[in-house]
């Protein structure tokens, strides 16, 4: 990749940065703990299944 493609590839990328319609403060906060609830719901709920398949485990061996 030659000097003159870097540049120009840097020259596209903040060209889309100035394109990008960002989020607000408050909208990207409340993503942010949707994504973390969720992801609390969905650990919680992954390890009730994983407990009960191996207790059913040991329950069949």
């Amino acid at each position: 990749m030659g000097k003159g493609k870097v540049k120009n590839y840097f020259r596209g990328v903040m060209w889309e940065l100035k394109h990008v319609s960002w989020p607000s403060r408050q909208n990207a906060l409340q993503a942010t703990k949707v994504v973390i609830l969720s992801t609390i719901v969905f650990a919680v709920v992954l390890g009730i299944v994983d407990f009960l398949l191996v207790k059913g485990i040991f329950f069949l061996f």
